[in-house]
């Protein structure tokens, strides 16, 4: 499935940072306690703008991850409003920019917005593209007996069934083994 860079990245982003919900966890652990797991995930998604990265910002994050969440429990149709909401709640106004060695892409706040609101934003115009291109059957929560992660597939038949964060693919391919061998000397 092909989207632009900046939807793929915003994704991405979006994918990292709802599984750091403990209700995404398969050890219900939180991954986002600190203003250190704070500056690891912007080392990882890049986002221009203005950073404090002080206890507001962490908490305002911390804060948008369940409604980002909620695009994974939604259908093509409920998503709508609810990225209507993120667009009308971030005063979202898309407009082309390029910098940084980055080719044309789109910013839809204002810089010194906060980077809770940059990050709901771009979450949001990216599932714009996803809900316009009828691509939401992409947008999966892992498929493992024991894992609530969640994902983007990406793959060219639609066929993935296993997020990346915990191996999840591999544990159930080696379960599924376990209980054929098992079977087969019962």
């Amino acid at each position: 499935m092909l989207f632009a860079r900046d939807t793929t990245q915003a994704l991405a982003a979006a994918v990292d940072l709802v599984n750091t919900l403990p209700a995404t966890a398969t050890d219900g652990a939180d991954r986002l306690v600190d203003r250190a797991d704070l500056q690891r995930f912007l080392q990882v998604h890049r986002y221009t703008g203005s950073f404090t990265g002080d206890q507001r910002e962490l908490d305002a994050v911390r804060a948008i991850r369940p409604r980002l969440h909620e695009l994974w429990l939604a259908d093509r149709t409920a998503a709508v409003p609810l990225v209507n909401g993120m667009l009308r709640d971030g005063h979202a106004l898309p407009q082309l920019v390029i910098h940084e060695g980055y080719d044309w892409h789109i910013h839809a706040t204002r810089d010194d917005a906060t980077f809770a609101t940059r990050v709901l934003v771009e979450t949001a115009m990216a599932f714009v593209d996803v809900i316009r291109l009828d691509a939401y059957e992409r947008v999966r929560i892992c498929s493992a007996d024991d894992c609530l992660s969640v994902y983007i597939d990406y793959s060219k038949n639609g066929s993935k069934r296993y997020c990346d964060t915990g191996n999840c693919g591999n544990r159930m391919n080696v379960n599924a083994y376990r209980r054929r061998k098992a079977a087969e000397t019962a």
